[in-house]
Formats: C-alpha cells, structure tokens, sequence
C-alpha cells in the first residue's frame, strides 16, 4: 500500500498558509464545536448535525404531529435522517398543502412543526464562547497576528456566533456582508466588488446565521439580535435545508455560494475545510466541480476520526487531484489512497508537529503512524504555535 509522509504534509500546510499574497481560506462546519473543551457533563457546547438530531427527536417524542412527519420522513426513503433532512421535508411539504392535508398534515400543522423545532434549533446554539484557549480564539488569534496582502476567508455552515464572538474577543475586524448599526441590511454590492479593507476577515455564513431575521412586511433580511427587537411574527434566518429557501431567503445564499466558488477559482487559493462530513450534495458539487475547473487552487480537508468514516469524501478525492483528504490513519493526495509513515529515526518533528503526529504498535507489532490534524482542537493548536515559531524567526532576524 501506498504510504504518505505526515511531516511533509505538514510542513506543505505551513508553507501555504505562511503565503501572505495566496488566497487562503477555512471552512468551518458542524463538528468543529466539538473540539471546545467543556466540564465534564457539559460537552459538547453545540452539538454536530446527528446529535442535534438526536436532540430534536427527544424534545418532540411526545408530540403527536412530529411522530406524525418522522413516519412519512422514514416511509419516503429517509430511513438515517437528520435534521436537515426533517426542515427540508416539512418544507416541500407545505409547498403543496395550501388549501388541502399532505401525508395527514394539513398548512398549519407543517408551519407549527416549522417554527417549534427551528425555536428549539435556536435555543440549543445560542451559546457563549468560553473564555480562555479555545479553538476558535486560536483561529482568531493567528489571523490577528499575520500580515497580509490578501484577506482571510471564512466559509461556514454553522449558524451560531461562536467564530464572530471570537474574533470581536481577539480584536479582528471582520466583513459578513451586512452593513449598518441599527437594521445592518445585506450588502451585495460590497461582497461582489470586494472593496473591503484587506486586514478585515471575511466571514461567509452559507446556511444563515443566529442573528439574521427576514422582516415579514418587507421580506428584506437584516442583521441583529437573536430574540432581541425582533417580533414573533418575522422569522430567524438560520436554518439549513436542502431546498435553500424561498425567494425571500434566496439572493444571499446564492451570493454567498458564489463567493465560494470565485474563492477557489482564484490563482492558487487555499482551502481548508475543518469539520465537514460531506454529507451536503449540493456543497460537495460546488467544492468538486469549481476545483475540476481549476489546476491552481487546492481544498484540504481535515477529517476527524478514520477515513473509511467518509465514503463520500473518499469518491470524490479519488476522482479530483486537488482535493486532498487528511484523516487520523489515510489520506488521499492526488486521487491516491494510502496510509501515513516516516522514518522517525530521520526526522526530528518541532513544536507545531507533536499534537499532530504520533506512533503506536499494532496488534501484529508493526507501528501505526497517527495524523490527528482533523480534530480542530489540534488543528488550532497547530496554528497556536505558528505564531510562536514565527515570532521566533522575525527575532533571530533582528
């Protein structure tokens, strides 16, 4: 089998983000919440996709009418659902209730099951970023302290404020196409023509966000205050589902899927993709088709946990050269599949490497090599100690 080198793959990432005039960017998804450490019995601060989930299902199991649409959900093939699959079918389900009852659920009912979950969906990830180290204020920390001639990009799915609670902490300006204090209103104009200064971040929330609400009266989406001067009647932009809105809800989600797509259609982007499971078609076409069309730009996706855990991952990389998967036991890099090794006798790994990388003795008492830059708890520290390693340098130089 076909081994790949953890310490060159790990200094290639070095190199790539040390590039103050490339394109890089970090996408930022489901699982990476998981990596905030919290007291025991607290954890996970918000949890992924299934446990969210899993969350629902226990919180509606008494309600007759959920009981109802998760039957019809299993009886239309969605046997492993999730939560987006359950908005989505409520969804296209009240498309065609108008007037009538769809799979025993008449107009209201669907709205009903609408608002309480996505309610419950809002109140279990409204939550505060601890104080302290934690990976999101290492993100923040390390994009606060490089120069650079090209902006930060950050992509995420995530709908909580955690990342914009982590830069305003560190002090990082940041654009998420809004503008304004009192109503802040989408700004296309501003995210197309990118005249943003270049030392603010950019923040891309693809599914919406905690703080976005669409105005029911003038159906124009704004910025503001989760539960806070906002009436009961408009509605919290924040929720995922393959149907990806309605007209009023369509313009910034188109805007901000191009963005990805101009993104890694520039000269030798960079893109990190950080708690993603690949599970969303729709994204894995955009990532997948943009980068086919493209020799220069290149996605790295850091996954948590073994690759064989990923076998939509695994298709795509297998057919695109510039998709490159890291998980704990394989990568894929460059459509080939195999397992890490080095000769450790050779190499000697420095400080950013040590959470990284680790070997232990198999069963059959050969080593196992270990490359665990897919928990972001680790990657952040990686990134943790690139700015230690390059302030080091800056005084060597001096």
């Amino acid at each position: 089998m076909y081994k790949h080198n953890p310490v060159q793959h790990c200094r290639y990432l070095k190199q790539a983000l040390a590039h103050s005039n490339a394109p890089i960017g970090f996408f930022i998804s489901a699982g990476c919440p998981l990596g905030i450490k919290m007291p025991k019995g607290k954890w996970p601060l918000i949890p992924d996709v299934r446990g969210l989930t899993a969350y629902i299902d226990k919180k509606f199991i008494k309600n007759e009418k959920y009981q109802v649409l998760l039957k019809e959900l299993k009886l239309s093939g969605k046997k492993n659902y999730h939560i987006e699959d359950i908005l989505t079918f409520i969804r296209s389900l009240k498309d065609v209730s108008a007037g009538g009852t769809v799979r025993g659920l008449t107009e209201d009912e669907l709205s009903n099951l609408e608002e309480i979950v996505c309610k419950e969906i809002g109140m279990k990830v409204t939550v505060d970023l601890p104080e302290g180290d934690t990976p999101y204020s290492r993100l923040a920390n390390w994009i606060q302290s490089i120069e650079r001639e090209v902006a930060i990009e950050i992509f995420t799915t995530n709908y909580d404020l955690l990342m914009e609670q982590a830069f305003e902490n560190s002090y990082v300006p940041y654009f998420d196409g809004f503008v304004g204090s009192n109503k802040s209103f989408f700004d296309l104009r501003s995210l197309e023509q990118n005249e943003i200064p270049k030392h603010w971040t950019r923040l891309w929330k693809i599914h919406g966000s905690l703080n976005w609400y669409i105005e029911k009266e003038s159906k124009d989406i704004y910025r503001g205050l989760y539960n806070a001067d906002v009436s009961k009647t408009d509605l919290h932009l924040i929720y995922p589902s393959h149907l990806k809105y309605d007209k009023s809800r369509k313009m910034p989600f188109l805007a901000l899927i191009d963005q990805l797509r101009r993104f890694i259609s520039k000269k030798d982007s960079v893109l990190i993709l950080s708690g993603y499971s690949f599970n969303d078609e729709h994204l894995n076409e955009v990532i997948v088709n943009t980068l086919k069309s493209t020799s220069h730009s290149s996605v790295f996706a850091l996954l948590f946990g073994e690759l064989n855990n990923y076998p939509n991952a695994i298709d795509l990389a297998s057919k695109c050269s510039n998709l490159s998967l890291y998980a704990s036991d394989e990568a894929i890099i460059g459509t080939t599949r195999g397992e890490w090794n080095y000769d450790e006798e050779l190499v000697e790994l420095d400080t950013s490497m040590n959470e990284l990388i680790s070997i232990t003795d198999s069963e059959s008492g050969s080593k196992k090599y270990s490359f665990d830059i897919g928990n972001f708890d680790n990657f952040t520290l990686f990134l943790k100690y690139l700015i230690s390693e390059d302030k080091a340098v800056v005084k060597k130089r001096e």
